[in-house]
């Protein structure tokens, strides 16, 4: 069992940052008498001197400075325990579980996730990104608390939350731009197409995959780097290739059909109407943020 008490700790910290024992008894509304006795406990337990006397005035050791400054430590742990057990009494989750398809905006899930973190700073945030099939695993595996997918998986309810523009682009040097004419089918089937991999163990394809030559990959920023670089065409959220197409190092091919394409993401709660108060806290804050973005802001990530 410890030796000295919180309130002991606490009393080694009022002096030193009162400046003495007088200031400390009034700071903690007690006796001089009192703050002396609690000072000479500690060391007694001790069996340590955490104060030196220098002419009138009582100087931390360099025992005594390191054990004040562990003591603020230990304090402040002891006030977030009791914090954490109050929000657990009033029913506040002590994490919350997210998964995000890669297809939202990850600068504005930071920005949430910031603003949630400063009204509930003892809750954990697990962020899982998800990629087609993966979000509805996390679902249906119990893996989530909050997800945003495209696909609402059967016995789940979800609201609409960001709609996603998909435009088909390759470099500016991609065969496919050499022919300064509308695309078709024939056309794409012969290049080659970037693919990002599903994380989920179903491995299922989305979109068009026709053509015969296909470059798999497990993250869309390779995705866009390798397009960039001429290794094939795909298509893109637009809010993930504003940069490039700014820049020209992507461009929009010329389909007859399909140039554009686009999907809805959905905010669902696993748990439904059972979801717990952090939860919808987190779920509330998204949606309040995405109200105060015109379109144009969701799809420009802001300078920092």
């Amino acid at each position: 069992m410890p030796q000295v008490s919180l309130e002991q700790w606490q009393t080694l910290i009022t002096v030193v940052d009162q400046g003495g024992y007088a200031a400390a008894a009034e700071a903690m509304n007690k006796s001089q008498s009192s703050i002396s006795y609690a000072i000479q406990k500690l060391e007694t337990s001790l069996e340590i001197r955490v104060f030196r006397v220098e002419g009138r005035k009582a100087v931390l050791t360099t025992a005594g400075n390191a054990l004040y400054r562990r003591a603020k430590v230990l304090l402040e742990e002891a006030a977030q325990m009791e914090g954490l057990a109050g929000q657990y009494a009033e029913g506040w989750e002590p994490e919350i579980r997210i998964a995000m398809d890669t297809l939202f905006p990850a600068w504005l899930m930071l920005e949430v996730i910031d603003q949630f973190v400063q009204q509930r700073p003892l809750t954990r945030i697990s962020l899982q990104e998800t990629v087609l099939s993966g979000t509805d695993e996390a679902l249906l595996h119990n893996a989530a608390d909050l997800v945003i997918g495209a696909r609402v998986p059967p016995g789940f309810l979800g609201d609409p939350l960001l709609g996603i523009e998909f435009i088909a682009v390759a470099s500016p040097s991609h065969p496919l731009h050499q022919l300064q004419r509308p695309l078709d089918y024939q056309d794409l089937r012969l290049h080659r197409q970037l693919v990002v991999r599903d994380s989920g163990s179903r491995g299922v394809d989305s979109g068009w995959l026709g053509a015969d030559q296909r470059l798999t990959l497990s993250h869309i920023g390779t995705s866009i780097e390798a397009a960039c670089r001429g290794l094939g065409y795909a298509w893109y959220p637009t809010l993930k290739i504003r940069k490039e197409l700014d820049s020209g190092e992507l461009k929009p091919l010329t389909l007859a059909v399909g140039n554009k394409r686009r999907l809805e993401l959905c905010l669902i709660y696993s748990q439904g109407n059972y979801a717990g108060p952090a939860t919808r806290l987190f779920g509330e804050l998204l949606q309040k943020r995405l109200q105060q973005c015109t379109p144009e802001q969701v799809q420009s990530a802001p300078l920092r």
